[in-house]
């Protein structure tokens, strides 16, 4: 039987300006529907799960097109509740050259997702049927009584023997008291996880954690796993990425387990859409535990996966297992007939 894995989150309207011009050059915008637990439950279908998302949408032709978009992607429909009048917004501007693209959120508070009470979820259903589930720091941003919701959700999973996944994703435009007011829910949500995507700066801005190393890479090696004895989870893994002089991007992954860590071959490669690729990175993190492969394998399989996630156009990662094992390779193919 496919495992399930079931993503709590928002899902967003995405608003592209067509090709590379800013908000105040366009007249004309393309949408699509996203979100970090759209892209999560999205991409572990593609990897031949059963992939769930826990939201709620506004029962209107917005909600009906968030649904038919869902519905396209595969993802599970059984847990999305219906109510409420908007969707939050997001707009996006691709970036060029030195200018970097940019992200301006609007109208997330007042949507359906964040309006939502305990009542509009059976919690107890979900947690009987999760296998794995996928919370983000994004989405514990919102509100408290989503915070409140996450946390509860979280718990009851963790008492039917599910597994927790938790991606730090600190974004300081969601927090209105940044780093002091994520603390304790990030605490809160650590101490429940048993994988976990983050990295040193992670470590040090959010937790407050110090290290007198220079380097990313030795503040990682000095800091995580401090977070994995302090938090007891069971694996924690990240990357660390840079844009190069060509304006191709660089990334390496790494993945801390059983007091061991592992990384990938640093790999640089040509960007189309930069948005998702932590996701795709974190599926495959999730892909590489379910299916046993060893960490070597496990971190070079994700980082491929974000690197793929980056030639694909929106936010949500399409690649099949098959397409991510040749990518591993290394090398780049002709037409395929």
């Amino acid at each position: 039987m496919s495992k399930k894995i079931v993503a709590f989150g928002e899902v967003m309207m995405r608003m592209q300006v067509p090709g590379y011009e800013l908000l105040t050059q366009a007249n004309t915008l393309e949408y699509s529907f996203s979100g970090t637990g759209v892209n999560v439950a999205s991409a572990m279908t593609k990897l031949g799960y059963d992939g769930y998302l826990v939201t709620k949408l506004p029962n209107n032709p917005l909600g009906d097109a968030a649904i038919s978009f869902l519905h396209r992607l595969g993802i599970g429909r059984d847990f999305i509740s219906r109510g409420g009048k908007y969707v939050g917004m997001y707009f996006l501007e691709n970036g060029f050259g030195q200018r970097a693209s940019r992200v301006t959120y609007t109208n997330r508070l007042e949507s359906s997702f964040n309006k939502a009470s305990l009542s509009d979820y059976d919690m107890d259903l979900i947690a009987e049927n999760a296998d794995i589930i996928h919370f983000c720091g994004i989405t514990l941003a919102m509100t408290d009584q989503v915070r409140e919701n996450i946390k509860i959700l979280a718990n009851k999973v963790k008492e039917k023997g599910g597994l927790v996944c938790f991606d730090c994703n600190y974004r300081p435009s969601l927090w209105d008291d940044g780093y002091t007011q994520a603390k304790p829910h990030y605490e809160d949500m650590l101490a429940l996880a048993d994988v976990v995507l983050m990295n040193e700066k992670d470590a040090m801005f959010i937790l407050g954690m110090e290290t007198d190393k220079k380097s990313k890479e030795e503040q990682l090696k000095n800091l995580i796993p401090k977070v994995a004895k302090r938090f007891d989870i069971q694996t924690i893994a990240g990357t660390h990425r840079a844009i190069n002089n060509d304006n191709t991007h660089s990334l390496r992954g790494y993945m801390y387990k059983n007091g061991t860590f592992v990384f990938s071959k640093n790999s640089s490669f040509s960007v189309l859409d930069r948005i998702g690729a932590g996701d795709a990175y974190t599926s495959g993190i999730l892909h590489g535990e379910l299916a046993g492969f060893p960490s070597e394998k496990t971190v070079q399989f994700a980082a491929a996966a974000g690197m793929l996630a980056c030639t694909i156009v929106g936010d949500t990662p399409m690649s099949t297992e098959t397409e991510i094992l040749s990518a591993m390779v290394g090398t780049i193919e002709d037409i395929k007939r």
